[in-house]
């Protein structure tokens, strides 16, 4: 009886550990997805820790989560830095994302339920909202809502747990996405056609709406090059500024 109440006093401990690392995770996901920490930013633990108020046990889990989705690079003795993609990299994964929300569009289409149907409409409806108030913060939640209702209305579990997988690597870059100018009401129009086709029940054309919908070419994708390009120069010149203000040691 010792050992078993032992072990549901640790329980809530490791529970409170775990949803704290999570919390931290999708903290430090939103700086890097705002560009407040941009890519190739050396991030120091300690200053971490300040920061966010927290120990080093949680963060350090949070920092393994996050290089275990390869949104940054942790190297002993050197901490972690902000996973800096090629463009070719980029593109070659923006590909293989819209092929994996296409299959999702198209199993939908056989697959969705009606609950599935009133939560894809919910979150359209949140989308417009977000949209016309011209949030894109807001947007951008409310949108991996919409997308996060099609994985679902897939109902293939490995499909979904790929296509999170690969989402969770895009976020900095599709949240930047949309505040190159007019891209928030361009994604809203693009999702009222993805709904339309999923209501009509045509697979093929939920596909392809999808598939461009996600897929970064031409104009898109030199904005958002153009944008990280933006971000790398702004940390450069704050790393820096901070360097020059730093006392000199002997």
């Amino acid at each position: 009886m010792g050992t078993i109440s032992m072990k549901r006093k640790s329980e809530p401990r490791q529970v409170r550990s775990t949803t704290r690392a999570e919390s931290l995770r999708e903290a430090i996901e939103d700086k890097i997805a705002t560009g407040a920490f941009p890519p190739g930013m050396h991030l120091d633990e300690s200053e971490l820790a300040q920061k966010f108020g927290v120990s080093r046990t949680p963060l350090r889990e949070a920092l393994i989560q996050l290089s275990s989705m390869g949104i940054l690079l942790v190297r002993p003795r050197r901490g972690a830095v902000v996973a800096d993609v090629s463009p070719h990299r980029l593109l070659e994964m923006f590909e293989l994302m819209a092929e994996l929300e296409a299959m999702c569009a198209r199993l939908a289409v056989r697959r969705m339920s009606g609950a599935d149907q009133e939560e894809l409409l919910k979150a359209h409806r949140a989308c417009e909202a977000a949209c016309l108030a011209g949030d894109p913060d807001d947007y951008y939640h409310k949108n991996e809502r919409f997308h996060h209702a099609i994985y679902a209305a897939a109902h293939n579990g490995f499909l979904v747990e790929q296509a999170l997988m690969l989402q969770r690597r895009l976020r900095p870059y599709r949240r930047l996405q949309l505040r190159v100018r007019n891209r928030m009401a361009t994604s809203f129009n693009e999702h009222t056609g993805i709904v339309e086709a999923l209501q009509q029940g045509n697979a093929d054309l939920a596909a392809e709406r999808v598939r461009e919908h996600i897929l970064v070419q031409g104009e898109r994708f030199a904005d958002l090059l153009s944008t990280l390009a933006s971000l790398r120069a702004q940390a450069a010149e704050k790393s820096g500024s901070e360097q020059a203000l730093a006392p000199a040691t002997s």
